[in-house]
């Protein structure tokens, strides 16, 4: 049974991935401002350098230019006192500059893992694992097979 605090949880993620799926960079950045604390400590790979909230901005912008047509298809959840673990499907294509490359009407599919802690109902703190090799891969950006 969940408690008051991992259903609010639940729900500002869920205001979260809604808005990460509305294909507007508009979205989700007032979202961003609403459910994620602006000193969000974010422990992935993040290609301009920059930290909290201007971080989660910057990598939607540049999914957003890259994949405008980008769903993140939320396979798990589980939330459990101020933690959320989230895995999940994303899929696009390529159809605006990425990482430097420009675009190849690819269509990717990929996996990822997110573990976010809150802290006054609101995310304070993201680890991900993304499976960029699969992206790359099938964009034919490294070698493997392709699409």
């Amino acid at each position: 049974m969940s408690t008051e605090q991992e259903s609010r949880n639940r729900a500002a993620f869920g205001r979260f991935h809604d808005a990460m799926n509305s294909s507007d960079l508009d979205v989700v950045s007032r979202t961003v401002d609403e459910v994620v604390a602006p000193d969000v400590l974010f422990h992935a790979p993040v290609p301009s350098g920059e930290t909290g909230v201007g971080a989660l901005k910057g990598v939607w912008a540049g999914l957003l230019r890259a994949f405008p047509d980008i769903r993140v298809a939320v396979e798990d959840v589980i939330a459990e006192g101020d933690k959320l673990v989230s895995r999940q499907t994303v899929t696009g294509t390529h159809l605006g500059e990425y990482r430097g490359h420009p675009p190849t009407g690819r269509s990717v599919r990929y996996d990822e893992i997110f573990v976010v802690r809150f802290d006054n109902g609101r995310i304070a703190e993201i680890w991900g694992v993304v499976d960029v090799f699969a992206q790359l891969r099938q964009l034919g950006m490294i070698p493997g097979h392709g699409p």
